[in-house]
């Protein structure tokens, strides 16, 4: 198990990173990743500590020492929610907002070990490199982000018709020792802060796109990797105080652009091959065992939001309302619907082989109804808020000055606490729901599952229509024309 001191340690490791038309020297002292960075330390820190030993680690069957639960294979229904138990206290440490947290990737390479045979059917090579990686990141605690989306261009073409044929990356060499890739790809969310990258793609190819259908893994720090980072809402947040989540959980997002990267082959889990890019997600657990890990951190943030709707009545005095009382009444409902679909995924869970696997359908019920649902919690917050999230001091600095503070003292009161308390409060709910970094979580919680379309076409796809046409058919079947034309007749 890694420590936060280790994984900092390991960041400092030369990686290309670039923001405001310079390269970064430090990831891990510069202001626009620093405290991220640390949040990220805490993380493994907690899941390292003795009094957390079981609860956040697992004892491989394939023996060695215990590793973190982010990579375990759970063979009931019993260790699938033990491991959830692990997830759960690790994004409370975050509050959900760090949804490419090491647990996601995680989930997905974990769940594509689960489907080996899959790989071994179409490479026995190919199978072995991604068996022997799963290990490796497991066994060295890794942090993994991961790019699995072409860059937008024009898409109405597939990757092989844009006007640059490496935009997206793609293999432009290969030899004995590995393919080399060149191109972009999108988003490494949390990519400043992890220790490596898995590199494929979740869009369907074409044919014709066979170059651009690859699935891989690398450091972060490979020779021709760049980094190019969004801005920074970190780096804006100079206070804790004033912006408590952007100021430490914006795991940040980039393009990566492969300049010439060698991959060895044993780093290499496919080539050439479109029927296997899908075929890495759907035919093995990881597109569930990867989303299921993503549903426990909403459930989570819901959580936290919905803890937050509540302080905001309490500190308005208007809990008592009628209105309001319906407003958080159905927010509990909503909150408890997510809680309930993910129970709900492990309880109609299946055994695959030696593996216990969440249900498919249910995941992505909630997929589908939880793109509508964050939108909508964010705008039942700001209704039950008011002027309360803006009327708020420019900056800690006003504190500092006796006037204005005193000032502060007298116009930020509250029944339920005094002005600090109200003040500390509401900034922390302007950066949950309307900040920049408010905004990029609500485009994020709308979108990381896929267009609505395609959730929504998962669902289809997943849903059990047969089940639904023998109750159908059975009614139909319960009486017929026949049963009343004949009798009549007979009688006349």
């Amino acid at each position: 198990m890694k420590t936060g001191k280790e994984h900092i340690e390991g960041l400092r490791d030369g990686r290309a990173v670039y923001l405001h038309g310079k390269r970064v020297d430090d990831v891990t002292t510069h202001p626009a990743y620093r405290n991220a960075v640390a949040s990220v330390g805490r993380l493994f820190d907690f899941a390292s500590a003795a009094e957390n030993r079981d609860l956040m680690t697992f004892q491989p069957k394939d023996g060695g020492e215990r590793a973190n639960r982010i990579w375990e294979l759970p063979g009931s229904y019993q260790e699938l929610v033990s491991r959830r138990g692990a997830l759960e206290a690790w994004t409370g440490l975050h509050a959900g907002f760090m949804g490419r947290a090491p647990d996601h990737v995680a989930s997905c390479i974990a769940g594509m070990y689960m489907g080996v045979e899959v790989f071994e059917a179409y490479d026995p090579k190919r199978a072995q490199a991604l068996a022997d990686y799963y290990r490796y990141a497991r066994d060295n605690d890794l942090y993994l982000t991961y790019v699995i989306i072409n860059p937008q261009a024009d898409r109405s073409k597939s990757a092989s018709q844009q006007k640059d044929e490496f935009l997206t990356a793609g293999v432009v060499d290969r030899d004995a020792e590995g393919i080399t890739v060149r191109g972009a790809k999108m988003l490494a969310t949390g990519g400043v802060m992890a220790d490596e990258v898995f590199v494929t793609s979740i869009q369907p190819l074409q044919p014709g796109d066979e170059r651009y259908a690859i699935s891989l893994a690398i450091p972060m720090n490979a020779k021709g990797l760049k980094v190019l980072s969004r801005k920074s809402y970190e780096e804006q947040a100079q206070s804790v105080f004033d912006n408590p989540l952007s100021s430490r959980f914006d795991e940040n997002d980039a393009v990566l652009f492969f300049d010439d990267v060698k991959v060895p082959w044993e780093r290499v889990f496919i080539v050439d091959n479109l029927d296997m890019c899908q075929k890495q997600f759907h035919a093995t657990p990881a597109h569930v065992y990867q989303n299921y890990q993503a549903m426990i951190r909403l459930s989570v943030k819901l959580r936290f939001l919905l803890g937050l709707a509540r302080r905001i009545a309490d500190i308005n005095g208007i809990v008592a309302f009628p209105q309001v009382r319906e407003m958080l009444g159905q927010l509990a409902a909503e909150g408890g619907m997510v809680d309930a679909l993910v129970a709900a995924m492990e309880a109609k869970g299946t055994q695959r082989g030696p593996y216990f696997i969440p249900d498919r359908h249910t995941l992505y019920s909630a997929q589908t109804l939880t793109q509508q649902l964050y939108p909508k919690i964010v705008t039942t917050l700001r209704e039950l808020a008011g002027g309360g999230m803006i009327m708020l001091p420019s900056s800690v600095e006003d504190f500092a000055n006796p006037e204005l503070a005193e000032l502060i003292g007298k116009t930020q009161q509250s029944p339920a606490a005094n002005s600090l308390e109200r003040v500390k409060f509401y900034k922390l709910a302007w950066d949950a729901v309307g900040s920049e970094f408010a905004s990029r979580h609500t485009q994020y919680e709308m979108f990381y599952a896929g267009a609505t379309f395609v959730t929504k076409g998962h669902s289809f796809r997943t849903y059990d229509w047969d089940r639904s046409a023998k109750l159908v058919d059975g009614m139909l079947n319960g009486y017929s024309l026949e049963d009343e034309i004949e009798p009549a007749q007979a009688a006349e």
